[in-house]
């Protein structure tokens, strides 16, 4: 998981490739902060697991300690110590001490900015001006030739994401320009395709007159709906009657997000796939497998513009009601979301003369028939 993260793997490929839920994988990296522990080593001088293991086996035979510790090439004083510490003779056990040893040798270092109270007010107001952690550390540098009046953006960074710490108040990161809770991964941005840039996206000005005034159905719209723990369920709204499909997916990558549009897409008759607009978002960014697959050429907004699928926000609002904000949606089926979907397209709706999505949509295929 770390290595895949640090690499700038994303929760979705991570999950995908442990076979975990996107939220386990979050829950594991924000109690981290997403900074990688450190790899922790047995210092040699100590006692091992298989010495530990020779002690109680010479324990059980009734030997004396200072035969065990000559045994081991050990001082007897060492293995008196190890015994008393670990239960006495009689109570000895190998794998117990050495998990308890191993737990005790923890020593984490201290904070620079918990050790230096200067230093962490003064680096709190430069984050509550909107500096960047490496802008402060850059800035200390030059002004201040005191090494206990330096620290590095990465310190920043771990005392704002590792809240265990207790050094920087976790409001401070709000005042960070990507507002996130963890510490990503600098490969992040790089690997793959880059945000916000789909190769070949044929643009929202070029979709079919048919599409635009709503005359004929089998013109859709389409965005993920955002839950709890990055889950996501994908939304489809039929532009002409404002019939509505809910798409079960098992992340926001473009590999699961777009095998499950073309799952759902071809269970519609073929007078019902003409075209899919979609917001500027990398999910989609496998559009042209998508068309192949299911024969809809999809058409995207121009970047900022939400206002230009109208439709399908005007859904995702409805759909609040089923999915609050806050709500995990990885539990949710195919099948649960086929009965809210299903509810939905049987209300009436004041846009449509108070007829149900459902009613139009039927009337329209049946002329077209």
């Amino acid at each position: 998981m770390w290595r895949r993260w640090r690499d700038g793997d994303s929760l979705s490929d991570i999950s995908r490739v442990l076979d975990r839920k996107p939220g386990s994988i979050y829950c594991h990296l924000t109690q981290a902060g997403g900074f990688a522990p450190a790899p922790r080593r047995r210092n040699p001088r100590h006692l091992s697991a298989a010495e530990r293991e020779e002690i109680s086996r010479g324990l059980s035979a009734g030997c004396s300690l200072r035969s065990v510790a000559k045994a081991l090439g050990r001082a007897p004083s060492t293995v008196l110590r190890e015994v008393r510490r670990n239960g006495d003779r009689g109570a000895y056990r190998a794998h117990a001490a050495d998990a308890q040893a191993w737990a005790r040798a923890r020593r984490p270092k201290p904070c620079k900015l918990g050790i230096h109270p200067r230093l962490r007010r003064v680096v709190a107001s430069k984050l509550q001006l909107q500096w960047s952690p490496e802008q402060i550390a850059g800035w200390l540098r030059e002004r201040s030739c005191r090494p206990e009046m330096n620290v590095s953006h990465e310190t920043i960074y771990k005392s704002l994401f590792v809240q265990s710490r207790g050094v920087l108040n976790k409001e401070l990161r709000q005042h960070l320009r990507t507002r996130r809770k963890l510490r990503r991964s600098q490969h992040a941005s790089t690997r793959g395709q880059p945000r916000g840039q789909i190769i070949d996206a044929v643009t929202i000005r070029e979709r079919p007159a048919e599409a635009a005034d709503r005359a004929v159905p089998g013109h859709w719209e389409g965005d993920l709906l955002s839950g709890a723990r990055n889950s996501h369920i994908a939304t489809l709204v039929e532009r002409r009657s404002r019939f509505t499909m809910l798409v079960h997916v098992d992340g926001k990558d473009t590999e699961s997000v777009v095998t499950a549009l073309i799952r759902q897409v071809r269970k519609l008759p073929s007078e019902l796939r003409g075209t899919l607009t979609w917001d500027r978002g990398t999910e989609l960014a496998r559009h042209k497998d998508f068309t192949v697959a299911t024969d809809v050429q999809v058409f995207f907004c121009d970047p900022q513009s939400p206002w230009q699928r109208g439709t399908n926000e005007n859904t995702n609002r409805l759909l609040r009601q089923y999915f609050p904000k806050g709500m995990d949606l990885s539990g949710l089926s195919q099948a649960d979301l086929n009965k809210v979907a299903r509810r939905l397209n049987q209300r009436p709706r004041k846009t449509l003369g108070f007829k149900t999505p459902a009613d139009i949509l039927s009337e329209r295929v049946a002329l077209t028939d």
